[in-house]
């Protein structure tokens, strides 16, 4: 399982880094403006929909019963399965996109009315989202056929083909005079990607006779039996995307800028969650699944112990770093071109607010994998519902004192209240049994974060002067010598504590 991990934590690594390198290009070129808020919006929407369709509702529901069609029925009938869904879905994304192109305006009107006061902004962003709903189809897609090769244990290509999205927009941006605007090319780019992703993602479906074809749904036990998970499950999804529009509808009403700030400190805090979070639930589900069919809850729950450490000791070193130096992180980041020392400190406020968080939504997909592995999706339904509510409720207290930090804040706390359910609830039905080995982790990881910080503190000073007297790359130089220098003594700390308390993750 850890190797696993890794190798889907290195590819989205290397994902990351390449988001990094557009997200440098975008910041450069678009700034944190009128055309960053109106590409911000346009690519978000069909995000929205996307989590729905793709990595939410539907993946959720479909990654169980696939996994236990394979175990149980053999891999014609799953194929079989796999085919009648693939088919049901393309329709409805063909029906969702047609329309979402149709009434363009009033789904912007609706999901960002702080842009109808600026006719400029609010004609960019139609055009834009125009554009870019064609990747919810190409996208959704994806993450079907990614579920399939995750069952089948084959990781690569699906966090791999994030990266495609990366090069396609810097190699958009990179014509931007072919186009209206930079804008329209960075649109463009992301509508691109999808069709690259869906053809990667396919060509390593059907290099391992995986790939599903299209058919009418069958009847069967399987396929009422996902219609079943997929109720709760499309309701739980939902739920999520309430809490995001909110933030668009809300943000969108606060001063130009404070969109584009929302994205740039999102892409740094999603860096852990997808890199680790992301990666630990992708594997942990299938295999979760296969354990619980086959009637081995004690190596699933040991498994899952397992992945929850191993996804603190990684993700740990971020959160400490967010929230004590989150200025300088932006700064070290984006501050170049049109991103300037106000859009910096702005994403830094929003950043720190958003780290709070950083350990429950790192953990909630591989707690939610208590759930899904026995097809109940009503239950964390339950715990995303609670964590909505407050989430929204703190939206619409803090972002009048806070502004765009007090949206990150919300979701913070409403990331703890939904993992604080979800562990509960495990808990007590006896579907996650929190061991020795993961307290004795949190122990190893907690000694390590105070080492790190305390390291931060001592160094930031003296490492600040001397990049000051280099004759460029300060800020780059600044950032890099800081997190080498903390991320060493971290490792370190980790490493000692690990071989005091005996702890091997790797093994159950």
């Amino acid at each position: 399982m850890i190797r696993q991990i890794a190798s889907i934590g290195g590819l989205t690594l290397v994902s990351r880094v390449t988001g990094f390198a557009r997200d440098i290009v975008l910041a450069a070129v678009l700034g944190a403006g009128v055309a960053a808020d109106a590409f911000v919006v346009a690519q978000r929407l069909p995000n929205h929909f996307r989590a729905l369709f793709g990595e939410g509702a539907f993946n959720v529901a479909f990654v169980p019963a696939y996994s236990a069609s394979l175990e149980k029925d053999g891999p014609a009938a799953a194929r079989r399965f796999s085919a009648g869904i693939m088919a049901l879905l393309s329709v409805v994304l063909l029906l969702v996109v047609g329309a979402a192109i149709t009434f363009t305006p009033e789904v912007v009107r609706l999901l960002a009315p702080g842009f109808a006061d600026e006719p400029a902004k609010f004609d960019l962003a139609v055009a834009l989202t125009r554009i870019t709903f064609p990747y919810l189809l190409f996208i959704s897609l994806v993450t079907l056929i990614s579920g399939v090769l995750n069952a089948h244990g084959r990781f690569a290509a699906a966090a791999g083909a994030p990266i495609l999205l990366n090069l396609s927009v810097m190699a958009a941006l990179a014509v931007s005079f072919a186009f209206p605007s930079a804008a329209h090319a960075a649109a463009w780019g992301v509508t691109l990607a999808g069709l690259l992703q869906l053809l990667l993602v396919a060509a390593d479906a059907r290099r391992a006779s995986v790939l599903p074809g299209f058919a009418v749904p069958s009847g069967d036990g399987r396929t009422r039996g996902f219609f079943k998970a997929l109720g709760p499950a499309v309701a739980g999804s939902g739920g999520v995307q309430i809490a995001m529009f909110a933030d668009t509808i809300i943000a969108s009403l606060l001063p130009t800028g404070a969109v584009a700030a929302l994205y740039y400190a999102d892409r740094i805090y999603q860096l852990p969650v997808g890199l680790i979070g992301a990666a630990a639930g992708t594997v942990l589900l299938p295999a979760m699944s296969r354990l619980v069919a086959a009637e081995n809850p004690a190596a699933a729950h040991a498994m899952q112990n397992r992945a929850f450490g191993f996804s603190l000791a990684l993700s740990a070193p971020f959160m400490a770093a967010f929230l004590l130096v989150p200025d300088l992180i932006m700064r070290g980041l984006f501050m170049r071109g049109a991103f300037d020392d106000a859009a910096a400190r702005l994403a830094g406020e929003i950043l720190a607010a958003y780290a709070v968080g950083l350990p429950a939504v790192v953990l909630i997909r591989s707690a939610t994998a208590s759930f899904y592995a026995r097809a109940d999706t009503t239950t964390p339904v339950v715990a995303a519902f609670a964590g909505i509510a407050v989430n929204v409720a703190l939206k619409l207290v803090l972002t009048g004192p806070l502004g765009a930090a007090g949206l990150a804040l919300a979701t913070a706390a409403g990331a703890w209240v939904n993992f604080g359910l979800l562990t509960l609830l495990a808990v007590k039905k006896g579907w996650a049994t929190p061991d020795r080995t993961l307290g004795r982790a949190c122990i190893a990881i907690a000694a390590a974060c105070a080492a790190l910080a305390t390291a931060i503190l001592l160094l930031r000073t003296p490492v600040a002067a001397y990049a000051a007297s280099l004759p460029a790359f300060r800020k780059e130089a600044d950032l890099l010598i800081l997190a080498s220098a903390s991320g060493t003594i971290y490792l370190a700390v980790l490493f000692v504590s690990f071989k005091v308390l005996k702890l091997r993750l790797g093994r159950a």
